[in-house]
């Protein structure tokens, strides 16, 4: 039996999203395009995006049209958050400083070769503050195969996060999160004693299967609040 058309439709469509031809924030055709483009009947179409907005990759607005949505790791433990935003949703003033900047291959073995690449990447290193407090280590790598773009980027001046939330489409995320103690270098970024408890938290994120980002987030354990807020369906019991 061959697949119905709204439904080859909306698979074409998520491989624009899903491939970044269609970045975060573009606007898809509009129906009627869409209409002409598969000559088939408007309902045809509107139930191949209605598919789409279900599942997260687009949104629609009203008498705007409709646009790639930020992906969302689907999952009730976490989603991919910018620290900026967060810190300013808590009411504080937020800072950033880029600590350190190199060009690296990335490495096959370890979290790293976890991205399923291993050429040219650039390694960053920062900290994110909140009212004047560090708030949180970051160390990342991002895999230049994938982003060149990222190599004329002045991250002295924009977080790479946020940076790549805005700019680069991805597909499938991981995190990983567990309690460490503050060695003596995290502990001088960190402003607080060694062996001081911390949360660290490490994210892939991948497009079609090809790495994007390594990123360690280490933030003071009192400073990291972690809340999820799911029905049993996000389970799907």
């Amino acid at each position: 039996m061959s697949e119905p058309l709204h439904q080859r439709i909306s698979a074409e469509l998520a491989a624009n999203i899903r491939s970044g031809e269609w970045p975060p924030g573009y606007r898809i055709p509009f129906e009627h395009e869409l209409k002409a483009r598969y000559g088939c009947a408007r309902a045809t179409v509107s139930k191949a995006v209605e598919a789409l907005a279900a599942a997260g990759l687009v949104e629609r607005r009203r008498r705007a049209g409709t646009f790639v949505a930020h992906p969302h790791v689907q999952a009730a433990v976490v989603e991919i958050a910018d620290i900026r935003t967060e810190v300013e949703k808590r009411g504080q003033s937020y800072g950033y400083e880029l600590l350190s900047r190199r060009p690296r291959n990335l490495r096959h073995g370890g979290d790293e070769g976890r991205l399923n690449a291993a050429g040219p990447g650039l390694a960053l290193v920062c900290r994110h503050f909140a009212n004047g407090r560090p708030f949180a280590v970051e160390d990342r790598v991002i895999n230049l195969e994938a982003v060149p773009e990222a190599r004329d980027v002045d991250f002295s001046k924009t977080p790479p996060g946020a940076w790549l939330l805005d700019h680069v489409a991805w597909s499938e995320a991981e995190h990983r999160i567990a309690a460490t103690g503050a060695d003596a270098t995290l502990a001088a970024q960190l402003d607080v004693a060694p062996g001081h408890a911390c949360l660290r938290l490490i994210r892939w994120t991948w497009r079609g299967g090809e790495g994007i980002t390594l990123v360690r987030q280490i933030f003071p354990g009192e400073a990291y609040d972690l809340v999820a807020r799911f029905t049993p369906a996000s389970f799907g019991g």
